[in-house]
């Protein structure tokens, strides 16, 4: 029998899921249907979706293409699991990946299916670069988030996170990410000199790491100037240049790949969460030809592709991005969103617009604040979450695929909930 959050069996969560669960402290509702930008609870109450599964759900729930074909797979016995055995599915979806995304934006790189998480394709990365150079440092940034894994872990810069490992972190040097030390301080030319005078004691990096807009860590959007810059650094110094896109691309920031118009050729991009199209688990670890030097299963999980997101993912990039049509709506969208977003920053005092393309957020300066706006957002209908170092950015990442009429009104509930909470607390504090 279903349950519902009036039944006592709904406790079955608190008894005997682990304390490590996250997201669903903050939204407490029993989902149990999900369509486009909508999530239906138990009850039938729907709710605007403005987390997407953390951007694993840009083209939205339950997309009607991807879902029959999915459903045609396995209606017709198709494989749901085959290790990396060749398959139709792998076959069609490596087509389509090389036909409208690879190509005609000039990369030559090779596909690795990792293990399904994105952590998994950052270790695998990490590991070529090693591998490749011959060295063991790694530059990462302050701000960065590359998964919780020890390798990736050791790369991603969040103490609270890093706080869980009970082991030694080591292999990484963080430098400041770009707007760390403020706009008086260029961190490019902070790299710069640390790679470049042989007593700054960090060693030679095997590769450089990092976001071009970080999402857990709070919507930090990395300047085109300063990006070529690290980028060109990593290169004059033998270091593979590695791009974490797992979640700023599939669209995320308005191009498929988040380094798009920029001059600047990864050897390295790693990707997950929406890369499947329909929320199901798959990870890619993109390396430039002469780079990739693994032996067979050298890098190794029984679960590395998935037959199921092969079929969801090749639907995806057909439908979406076979032509420059879904590229220009989220060019309206952003608009929309910064619109939307500028509006809400305007009630709070010092509150600054973060990120770009429709990975964009407020920083209203307080995790508190942030936190008390997401949940009165929640009890009018809304899904959202917090980023950040303090959690103090409201961040959206609504599915690209969101009617401009769902996207307002996500929008006018955002405004309405920060009116509300920053005059409560303006009385409190008469």
């Amino acid at each position: 029998m279903p349950l519902s959050m009036n039944d006592n069996a709904v406790s079955i969560f608190k008894r005997r899921e682990s304390a490590a669960r996250s997201y669903c402290r903050s939204i407490p509702a029993l989902f149990t249907r999900a369509s486009g930008s909508t999530l239906t609870t138990a009850e039938g109450r729907e709710y605007i979706d403005f987390l997407a599964g953390c951007s694993s759900l840009n083209y939205g729930h339950n997309d009607p293409d991807m879902k029959q074909a999915l459903i045609d797979h396995i209606a017709e016995d198709g494989l749901a699991h085959s290790l990396d055995l060749h398959t139709d599915a792998k076959g069609a979806f490596l087509t389509a990946f090389e036909r409208h995304i690879l190509r005609p934006r000039d990369m030559d790189h090779r596909v690795m299916f990792t293990g399904p998480t994105g952590a998994n394709a950052v270790e695998a990365a990490m590991k070529i670069a090693r591998k490749v150079t011959g060295r063991n440092n790694i530059i990462a940034f302050t701000n960065g988030f590359h998964g919780v894994t020890l390798g990736a872990l050791a790369a991603t810069g969040n103490g609270y996170h890093r706080g869980g490992a009970g082991a030694d972190l080591g292999g990484v040097t963080r430098i400041p990410y770009d707007g760390f030390l403020g706009d008086e301080v260029d961190s490019a030319d902070y790299l710069e000199a640390m790679l470049t005078d042989s007593s700054s004691g960090v060693d030679a990096p095997a590769a450089v790491i990092f976001e071009t807009v970080q999402g857990e860590g709070g919507l930090n959007a990395a300047s085109r100037e300063w990006i070529e810059r690290v980028a060109k650094l990593a290169r004059d110094h033998g270091a593979l240049l590695i791009i974490d896109d797992i979640q700023a691309g599939c669209g995320r920031t308005g191009t498929f790949f988040s380094f798009e118009g920029m001059d600047i050729q990864p050897d390295i991009v790693t990707m997950a969460k929406s890369i499947s199209g329909f929320g199901l688990p798959m990870a890619l670890t993109l390396v430039r030809p002469e780079h990739d030097v693994f032996g067979p299963a050298e890098h190794n999980g029984t679960f590395r592709g998935n037959s199921h997101a092969f079929v969801t993912a090749r639907v995806a990039i057909e439908k979406f991005w076979a032509d420059d049509a879904f590229q220009t709506e989220l060019a309206e969208k952003a608009e929309l969103l910064t619109e939307g977003l500028r509006r809400m920053a305007d009630v709070v005092p010092g509150a600054r617009l973060k990120g770009r393309g429709l990975m964009q957020g407020v920083d209203v300066g307080s995790g508190e604040l942030a936190g008390e706006i997401c949940a009165h957002a929640f009890e009018q209908g809304l899904v959202i979450e917090t980023s950040g170092s303090d959690d103090q950015v409201v961040k959206v990442l609504a599915p690209l695929t969101t009617p401009a009429e769902t996207f307002r009104k996500g929008l006018d509930i955002m405004f309405d909930a920060t009116r509300a909470v920053t005059a409560k607390t303006s009385i409190a504090a008469e």
